[in-house]
Order: C-alpha cells, then structure tokens, then sequence
C-alpha cells in the first residue's frame, strides 16, 4: 500500500467512527426527551405510590359521604316509624266502613303495599282553606301536601294546556313519588310554604338541612304516613274530578265554597291578588262558583261515597259538628288531636289575616261591616245566579247588610 493509499484509508475510518459517534448521541437525545414527555400511557399504567395513594382515600371520602347520609336518613325513618306506630295506638280503624276495608296500621302504608286514606279539598283563594286543610293535618299520622301548585301562580287551572301538568304532579304526590319533580322541588328551595305546613316534614327539614330537597328521602318518608291530605285553591273541580277516576288512589274530594262577598273581602287585604284576574274580577270567580256547581251535581250522582260539598259558613258556625262529619266522610277517627286544634283555634282570633287562630262563628260575616254596600253590590251584580245556586242571599240596602242573615239552605240539583 503506497503512502497515499494508506493516508486515504485512516481518514475513511475516522469518518466512520465520527458519523457513528454522531448517530449514537442522536439516538441518546431521542431516548431521553421520549422518556420525559412521550408514550404518557406508561405512566398511566404505572403511577407513583403518592398518587395510588390519594386515589384510594378519595375514592374512600366518595363511598363514605353517601353511605353516611343514607344512615342518617334510615334513622330519621325508623324515628318516624316508631312516632307513627304510637301515634295510631287505640285507632278505630274503618274495618268496612265507609267503604275502606282497613283494619290495621299496614293497610294504610304504602311502604307495606297498603293504600293511605286519601282526602283532597278543592276552593279558592280566601275561601277558607288553610284552616279545613289545618283541620285534616291535625292528626299527628297525616302527611300534608299543601297548595302544590304554588309554582303555577295566581291563576285558575280550567284545562289545557295546563291540566296535564298539574295532574300529573297531584298524582305523582300522591303516589309519594318524587323522582320527576325536580321542579317542584326547586321552587321549595325559595318558598318554604311548600314544605312549612307539613308538620312532620319540616321539622326533619329544619333539623337536617337539604332533606326537603332530597327526593329520595321525601318519597321515602311519604311512604310511611297512612294518611295524606292536599288541598288546591287553583285546580278547578272539572280538572280536579279526573283524580275520582283513579281507582288505585282512592282520593276522596270535598268542595268548598264561600259567599263571593267574604272572598273578595278577605282578599282586598292581600298586595299579591289584585294584578291577577282570576283573584281579583269577581265575574270571575262567580263563573267558577257556577262552573263548580254543576259539575258538584254530576259527582255527588257518580261518586256519593267519594265527593262531598261544604260551606265556609256552615263549617264556621258549627265546627265540631261538621268537623266530625267530616272526619267519617274521609273514613278518619276523630283523633284528640283534632279535638284540641279545634279548641284552640275556633275561640279567639289571633295574629294576621293569615292565621288560623280565628272566633270561627263570626270570620265568615266580616264583609257586612268592613265592605260598603256599593261594593257589595258591586259583587252582587257579578254573582247573581252563583249566589243563588249556593244559598247566598243578596243585601238590598246598606241598613240591610249589616242586620240581615245572608245564608240560607241550598239543594244541588239542576
């Protein structure tokens, strides 16, 4: 090999060995730069002890939260249990009459499969229905579904579009099913009137902040009572009569009427009723009154043992004795409970117009002195065939509204 040949070669070997020495510390650099930021599923497959670690006491913290509430709520139910069982001890179950075939404490709890005895009044606004509905929740075993329409605002519910909704939401209370409500339970969040004159809940709902937004516990506690009153001030009895047809739940529906004079009395008191035609055009209201009684005939034909008709009046003037009348009409014993409600809240009047502490005898009278007798009028010439039906005698002078009786007896017939 000449010089020149073997100058040519070692430079030939060291342009190898560099362009290897090159390639290696590419492939090195490659390799450290994947192993930092690339193929990420690797460390997904493989986390650090660290964060095993966290994930086994967070997934703790989520088991353990709900577990702990169901706890709670199971015991608030057997708390429940127990007041309802010592509640109804010495109860005169109907046993046949009255057309309920109850005779135990099961029959009545839809826990147990049984079907609670269901009563639902039917009126209008400043008719008198907060005190009747006080009345039924009186009994310490009665689960009180209070103006559940609340949500649907001041206005009268005749028909569609509306009807189908608030069946649906009347039914689905009455089933204790919660599940759907979503909405119903929403506007609870901001008004408590929904859940307030529900004795039994409300005290677990002050107690255990959230329950009454829980639907789980509200249809699990509803299960539990054997009775469940509601009443409705915007769900018309031509609307309202479909729930009579509803075999399985048994409803059992009484109308309440009220001389339109001591309606339109009692809600010129009332800031929210005026802006609202259906509260405040007594053309109105009377057109219901008619409405109602007509289709009031057409019930008591069909369903004798399961629609009833009452006055204000003639509650107020003899509350013991229509009270009780009641009470069997619903298939209810008349609890002492009861009894004591109506002591104390049929002698004295106390606090707002609201209240239900009231001397029941003169309430319903009040517009005779408080409204003029143009205004009286004013209602008269709106209500003139409604007043009729229902046994309301019209005032002739201002000196005859304030001395005369303006109840008389009525028969529902056409």
């Amino acid at each position: 090999m000449t010089g020149v040949e073997l100058s040519h070669w070692i430079m030939s070997k060291k342009t190898n060995f560099c362009g290897l020495l090159v390639m290696g510390c590419f492939f090195s650099v490659f390799l450290f730069f994947d192993g930092k930021y690339g193929n990420p599923s690797m460390y997904e497959m493989q986390p650090s002890a660290a964060l095993l670690e966290s994930k086994k006491n967070n997934t703790t913290a989520d088991k353990k939260q709900p577990d702990s509430e169901s706890k709670d709520i199971e015991k608030i139910l057997n708390m429940q249990r127990e007041l309802i069982i010592k509640d109804m001890q010495g109860y005169e179950y109907p046993n046949g009459k009255y057309n309920i075939s109850a005779s135990k404490l099961e029959d009545l709890v839809m826990e147990n499969n049984g079907t609670p005895i269901r009563s639902i009044i039917v009126t209008t606004w400043r008719s008198g229905s907060t005190f009747f509905g006080d009345i039924l929740n009186a009994h310490p075993a009665d689960f009180y579904h209070f103006e559940p329409l609340l949500a649907f605002d001041e206005i009268k519910i005749r028909g569609p579009p509306l009807a189908e909704k608030a069946l649906k939401l009347t039914k689905d209370l009455l089933n204790c099913e919660y599940g759907d409500l979503d909405e119903y339970i929403e506007y609870g969040k901001t008004h408590s009137l929904v859940f307030h004159h529900n004795t039994h809940l409300w005290k677990q709902c002050q107690a255990h902040k959230g329950l009454c937004y829980n639907h789980k516990f509200l249809s699990a506690m509803c299960k539990l009572f054997p009775f469940q009153s509601m009443k409705f001030v915007r769900l018309r009895l031509q609307v309202a009569q479909e729930l009579l047809a509803e075999e399985k739940l048994a409803v059992r529906i009484v109308l309440l009427v009220r001389d339109p004079r001591g309606i339109f009395q009692s809600r010129r008191h009332h800031y929210w009723c005026q802006p609202h035609p259906d509260c405040s055009d007594p053309a109105l209201t009377c057109a219901d009154l008619i409405s109602d009684y007509k289709v009031a005939v057409e019930l008591l034909k069909k369903y004798p043992t399961r629609f009833k008709v009452i006055r204000y009046e003639d509650l107020s003037l003899d509350p013991y004795k229509h009270v009780e009348e009641l009470y069997k009409f619903y298939g209810l014993d008349l609890h002492p409970s009861t009894k004591q409600f109506l002591d104390s809240h049929t002698k004295v009047k106390k606090g707002n117009t609201m209240s239900t502490f009231r001397n029941s005898a003169a309430t319903p009278f009040h517009w005779k002195t408080e409204l003029t007798f143009e205004e009286v009028e004013e209602v008269q010439q709106s209500c003139a065939t409604a007043m009729k039906y229902w046994g309301y005698v019209p005032a002739m002078n201002a000196t005859h509204q304030k001395e005369f009786n303006p109840v008389k007896e009525y028969l529902l017939k056409l």
